[in-house]
């Protein structure tokens, strides 16, 4: 949210979580940046604001929610006709559950344990048939790769546990 305030734009976060609020409203007001945060479930801002955004970022969420397709619905209804929903979510496969669940909560102690239930991981192809039911278009899918040695995330094309979706809106 704060770097797309950084270059202008004017950005809403929101989320569930008082306490998650609270927390990203210090760090804004720490990086000097205004980001308006907001207590309310997507589906909520979704009715009230229909069609209002030109991009809706889904960074590292899906996978913590009971009904992914549901919180896909509400981003395209936010985002204008021609606009662009960005998503990210770990991939379910085997490489995923040792690298995001052993490796990130119980090895390397990256992430509390229980972070992550592996039945909540989606794949590409979920994702991609969740965003064709609300009216998104794959626009492009990259992997995102991380390095806990140089601590250095990477964008390239191995989907195998962390990956980004873009989607634009059809009219």
């Amino acid at each position: 949210a704060e770097s797309m305030a950084r270059t202008g734009a004017t950005v809403r976060g929101i989320d569930l979580s008082t306490k998650a609020l609270k927390v990203a409203d210090l760090h804004s007001l720490e990086s000097g940046v205004t980001v308006t945060y907001e207590e309310i479930a997507a589906e909520a801002l979704a009715a009230r604001m229909p069609a209002s955004v030109d991009v809706v970022t889904c960074m590292e969420m899906l996978e913590h929610v009971p009904d992914p397709q549901s919180i896909l619905r509400a981003c395209a209804t936010l985002v204008r006709p021609g606009g662009y929903v960005f998503c990210s979510t770990i991939n379910r496969n085997l490489k995923a559950y040792l690298l995001a669940v052993v490796g990130a909560e119980y090895v390397l102690n990256m992430l509390p344990r229980g972070t992550h239930d592996y039945d909540k991981f989606i794949t590409p192809s979920e994702l991609a048939r969740y965003a064709r039911n609300t009216g998104l278009e794959l626009v492009e899918m990259r992997g995102m790769t991380y390095n806990p040695l140089t601590q250095v995330y990477a964008l390239g094309r191995d989907t195998d546990v962390n990956y980004l979706m873009a989607f634009r809106r059809l009219a």
